[in-house]
């Protein structure tokens, strides 16, 4: 919705996209390709991976994330916080809205400010976002 769609309706956005990628590797990697996404969406917005407060990495499977996680060396405790999808479900056609919505409220509950949701996609692809509290 466009910011001032929003404010006709009184509506109080919860964060603000600031960059997004999507990469693409050897599709016999399978899993991996949340680690160049994140990566590119990240130097798009200016920042650093320790710059990020939490991270949603779509969890297609439990040694996907765990090999997301080691490759950027990313700190656990800020991973999938509330689970990953695992736990949560990996609901098929809107893992993305489950990822983002997540982060979102993860992000409110614990005060932080930036995010970066990201996800694998079949034939080597990944995407990542990077979110920002209003």
């Amino acid at each position: 919705m466009k910011k001032t769609e929003a404010l006709r309706r009184e509506l109080v956005p919860l964060a603000q996209i600031i960059s997004w990628a999507q990469a693409g590797i050897d599709p016999s990697i399978m899993g991996v390709g949340p680690i160049p996404a994140i990566q590119k969406a990240v130097e798009k917005a200016g920042w650093s991976l320790d710059d990020v407060d939490l991270y949603e990495v779509n969890e297609a499977f439990a040694a996907q994330s765990v090999a997301v996680i080691k490759e950027l060396g990313l700190n656990p405790e800020k991973v999938n916080i509330q689970g990953g999808a695992i736990a949560l479900g990996h609901p098929l056609g809107m893992s993305g809205c489950r990822i983002l919505v997540t982060l979102l409220h993860s992000l409110q509950r614990t005060g932080g400010k930036r995010g970066v949701a990201s996800l694998c996609i079949g034939g080597g692809m990944g995407i990542a976002m990077c979110i920002e509290r209003t």
